[in-house]
């Protein structure tokens, strides 16, 4: 009876230790496939081309902004900050939202009133969106735009350049609505 007995604690032992060592890892459940982060993310440099238009979007699992350049874009950084300030003069520049995202394009800006609203001017109506609280204008100064991005709360992004059209460029921020699939935590 009692090799019995260790026979199947032997058995069921070994069983335990297989389940064990082949058991899946928990999959990571994220929001829409997005595997973006929070981190900054930049493209070091300068570029010669001028801003031309600010604009943004909304899409079935994060919001768009994106800033056309009339040349291409080889200079330009995305990040999270504390608080966005004015180019040139430092102030602080209010933006409405959980979080706010930095975004600097490396080029100056075409002399159209548009832009020249001061710091803080609304660049985009953002109402309706699920992400986008505030698109603010921080200014240019020495060949150095920043746009104050306004969010929810901190969530994931990703920022990169399309070429076009033409000889121009497009800086691309998306902003993520959620972290994790609806119902899931382990992302």
């Amino acid at each position: 009876m009692r090799r019995r007995v260790l026979a199947w604690l032997a058995v069921l032992s070994l069983l335990f230790a297989g389940t064990v060592l082949v058991a899946p890892s928990a999959a990571a459940h994220p929001y829409c496939g997005q595997s973006w982060s929070s981190l900054a993310k930049s493209d070091p440099g300068m570029s010669r081309g001028q801003l031309t238009d600010v604009r943004a979007g909304r899409h079935a699992c994060f919001d768009r902004l994106v800033l056309d350049v009339d040349r291409r874009l080889t200079g330009w950084s995305v990040r999270y900050v504390s608080r966005v300030v004015a180019d040139g003069s430092g102030q602080v520049v209010p933006v409405r939202g959980g979080a706010r995202l930095e975004v600097v394009a490396r080029v100056g800006v075409a002399p159209t009133d548009e832009f020249f609203v001061g710091p803080g001017g609304r660049l985009v109506n953002t109402t309706g969106y699920r992400t986008f609280r505030d698109v603010v204008w921080a200014g240019s100064f020495e060949g150095v735009t920043t746009i104050g991005l306004g969010v929810r709360a901190r969530l994931p992004f990703r920022a990169f350049v399309v070429d076009g059209p033409g000889q121009g460029s497009r800086l691309v921020v998306d902003v993520g609505h959620r972290w994790c699939a609806p119902g899931h935590t382990d992302c």
